[in-house]
Parts: structure tokens; sequence; C-alpha cells
């Protein structure tokens, strides 16, 4: 009973701390990726398209969002009373949870001479250290721990590599004999929605397990296999979804621009420490991975895979990414999460008194509360902010009853809050649908009325040349563009 009311203990206290750390972020510039940013709106999209009944044609990238989009189509079917704002922080809130009870996962089993929740507790408050430091508005910024908030930029991929981790881990440690099964069930979804888990968890762990395989460790060979078959598995799955899938991710992979991307993330790192929450960031990282080090020479077991994978996982994610010649901060999410394994890879029972343990007990329980009773109306305030210039938007859509169209960056925020989101069609400069995260049925109305621009929209190429607007209403940073006697024909689709 005492092991249950410790758990509960933990969860609740995490509970505390991922209200205040969204609420921060809320909070912050970083906001712009929670409730604004064109990516991070399409599983809200999709969802909304699916609950409502309208026909699905989708084009993703080469990311499905499964496991995103049954996480927030749970929580807007629990809570339809809640905004799409109000939703975004749940979500936020929901994900740093789940990354804790991965993390728990990680830290084994409760015993004597253990104190696994305590340490859980540690890392995941060293994690949200490192999200609370993290407030550019940019999506390419080199801030990756706050990428978890998110409901696309990978946050279901981040748990399942931790939680893969804390399965192998387990298993070595003699855990239950199905846990094989259950790891390659969680690498073959993982797979098919989201490839990346493959270079995130299938080769740095495959090749640890590999080699103790080699050297005839007991409990690697199965969870390699289970591994590797799951991962397969979840490719061969991806092939129904072809049509679906407007970027496999081969077009990402460019080897012979290794050199520029070496170049662009060492101009990303140089550019994060110029900020004291940047240099804070990097040193809490660094130390942590001296950390795993330390835990792959002392320790055996599960506790050296796990030590080892908190730095072998970046170590390989990071040398991969330039080799392969990308440029996006999001694909090295691993240098923020896997390191703070470290912390649950040998969670000792720290040696105090008794009254020191219930001080410091009282203590942090009275913080957890106070940052739960101040975050909670911070978070629900920002999620709730009212945005005069997105409202004018679209209440001019939806009186006009008519269709128009926006650009990405432009048009997404507005799309979403729509009455009715196919009312805006999302297209290039050149009014060619652009068939990039969005349904594609909203290209079936042929032709538009309106345009709706803002200063990330890109000079207008329109048929026929120089075609000037009936009107132009103003909206704050938007503005919308009425050619209701003159419609403008829709060109080709593109991706």
């Amino acid at each position: 009973m005492r092991g249950g009311w410790r758990e509960a203990a933990g969860w609740a206290a995490a509970l505390g701390v991922a209200v205040f750390v969204a609420a921060q972020s809320a909070a912050s510039a970083r906001s712009e990726l929670l409730f604004r940013d064109g990516d991070s709106l399409v599983v809200a999209m999709y969802v909304r398209s699916v609950l409502e009944g309208q026909p699905q044609d989708w084009a993703f990238s080469s990311v499905l969002f499964m496991p995103e989009a049954v996480c927030f189509a749970l929580l807007r079917l629990a809570l339809p009373w809640l905004g799409i704002g109000a939703l975004f922080a749940v979500n936020a809130v929901v994900n740093l949870l789940a990354f804790y009870g991965a993390l728990r996962l990680v830290a084994g089993r409760r015993g004597d001479g253990r104190s696994p929740v305590t340490w859980t507790l540690l890392a995941f408050a060293a994690f949200c250290l490192l999200v609370v430091l993290e407030t550019s508005p940019s999506r390419d910024a080199l801030e990756p721990a706050s990428l978890l908030l998110t409901t696309t930029y990978y946050s279901a991929t981040v748990i399942a590599v931790v939680a893969v981790v804390g399965l192998i881990r387990r298993h070595v440690d003699g855990g239950w004999a199905g846990i094989p099964y259950v790891l390659g069930v969680i690498a073959g979804v993982s797979t098919l929605s989201n490839p990346l888990f493959a270079a995130w968890a299938t080769v740095p762990l495959g090749l640890l397990l590999g080699l103790g395989a080699l050297r005839r460790r007991p409990h690697a060979l199965a969870p390699f296999l289970a591994l590797v078959v799951g991962t397969c598995t979840g490719f061969l799955a991806r092939i129904p979804f072809a049509e679906w899938i407007a970027n496999t991710g081969a077009g990402y992979a460019q080897p012979s621009q290794w050199t520029q991307s070496l170049q662009y993330y060492a101009g990303l790192a140089g550019e994060r420490l110029t900020a004291p929450g940047g240099v804070a960031g990097a040193l809490l990282i660094v130390a942590l991975l001296a950390f795993c080090v330390r835990r792959t020479v002392r320790c055996t077991g599960g506790a050296r895979i796990v030590g080892t994978a908190g730095w072998l996982i970046p170590l390989l994610v990071v040398i991969g990414a330039i080799a392969l010649g990308t440029h996006a901060a999001r694909y090295l999410q691993p240098i923020a999460f896997a390191p703070v394994l470290s912390l649950v890879a040998l969670p000792r029972t720290v040696g105090m008194p008794r009254v020191a343990v219930r001080i410091a007990i009282a203590a942090s329980t009275a913080i957890v509360l106070v940052f739960t009773v101040v975050s909670a109306p911070r978070l629900a305030a920002s999620a709730n902010a009212d945005d005069r210039d997105l409202g004018c938007v679209t209440d001019w859509v939806d009186q006009s009853g008519r269709t128009g169209a926006g650009q990405f960056w432009t048009v997404r925020l507005p799309k979403l809050h729509l009455k009715d989101p196919a009312r805006l069609v999302q297209v290039d400069h050149a009014l060619r649908g652009y068939a990039w995260l969005v349904n594609r049925t909203d290209f079936d109305v042929g032709e538009v009325t309106f345009l709706v621009e803002d200063a990330q929209t890109q000079t207008w190429e329109l048929p026929p040349p120089g075609a000037v607007p009936d009107a132009v209403i103003p909206c704050g940073r938007y503005t919308i563009l009425d050619f209701a006697r003159h419609p403008l024909p829709l060109g080709s689709q593109r991706s």
C-alpha cells in the first residue's frame, strides 16, 4: 500500500510540474509553436475533419501522426467545451505526463535500497528545466526539449523511444516474459506513424543489443529481434497509406550536403549559446551525458543499458543527421531527452534521516501545490488569449459564405478556427493547390473569390496577370483581398 501511495504521489507531483512548465512555455514566445505554428496545427485539423465526418483524402508528410491524433481526439471527445487553444494546452500537459510515465518505466521496479519514484521525478524535473529554458518563437531554433509539448513535432516518438528503453531494461532485469511482444508492438506502431523511430531507437538500441547478443549476453537477443521485426513490420504497414504520404522522407536525405549540414547545426548551436538559457541548458546536457558515461563504465545489466542508451542515442542521431545532409533541428530531439536517462539508470536510495526526508517531502508537496494553483490560471489565460486579428478574418469569412485561399504559413490558423475549414483553401503563390498537411478534398472547389495574406505571404502571381481586387479588408496582421466579381481559378495541385 505504501508503494501505491508513493506512485500516486509521484504522478501528482509530475502533474503539478507539467502544468507549471506548460504555463511557462505558453506565456513565452515559444507559445507560437504551441498554438499558432502552421505545422503544429495539422493534428487538430485532421481530428476535426474526422470527427465532423468530412471526406478524407489527406496529404501528410512522412509522418502520419497516428498516436498524436488518437490522443487529441480523445481529449476533444472528453472535453468538448474547450476551445482549440485550451485543447493544445491540455495536450501539452498530457505529453509531459506521458514522458514522466516512460521515465518511470525506465527506472525499474521498487525494492529494498531503491527509490525509483524519487529519481524519476528528478529526471523529469531536469527535462522540464530544459523546456523552461527554451523561449524562442522559431521552429528552427535548436530548442528540442520544448517540442514535446506540441501535438506534431514527434511527441509520440519521443515517448515511444524512452518507453522502449524502459522495456529493454525491465526484460534484462528479469521482468515479465511478454515484454518483447509489447516492445515489438510499440516499435511497429511507432514506425508506421513516424519512420524516424528507426533512427532514434532501432539503430542505436539494435546496435547495443546486437553486440550483447554476439557476446552471448542473457536477455539481449529477444528484445533485439522484437525491435527489428517490429520496425520492419511498421515499414510494411505504411504501404496501404502510400496515397496519404506526400513525401516518403527520402528527399530529406542528401549525403552530398553533409558539410552544409554540419555548418547549419553548428550555426544553430552557436546561436543558442549566445543566450543565458542556452548556456545553462547546454551545461546541464553535458553534465547528464557525463553521468550517462559513468553509468556505462560502473554499472551492469539493465542500468548499464540505460546509461549507454543515454549517450549512444544522441551521438548516433547527431552523426546520422549530419551524414545524411539534413537541415532540421527537430531531428536532434534525442540530445535533450536521452541524457536524462542517466538519472533513472540506477535509482538507489540516498541515506537521509527520517526527519529530513519528511521535511523534504512536505516542502516539495507545498511547492508543487503552489505551482499548480498559480500555473493553471496562467495556462488557461495563455490558451484562451483573445486574437482580434484572427477573429476579424474568421468572422469575415464565416459571414461571407464564400471560399477563399491563402498560403501555407498564413492560412492554416484561420482555417482551423473557421466554422467550415473548407472555406479557406491552401495554395502557393501561383494559386496552385498546395497539397501538404491538408485534406485534398478542399481543392474540389475549383475557384476562390478572396485571398488572405500576411507578412509571411509571398508575392502573388494571379491569373489573369495583374488582377486587381474589388476591395481590400484590413484585419490587423492579416489582409483580405476580395475578388468577388472576378473569381480566381485554382491551378493544379503540388506538394
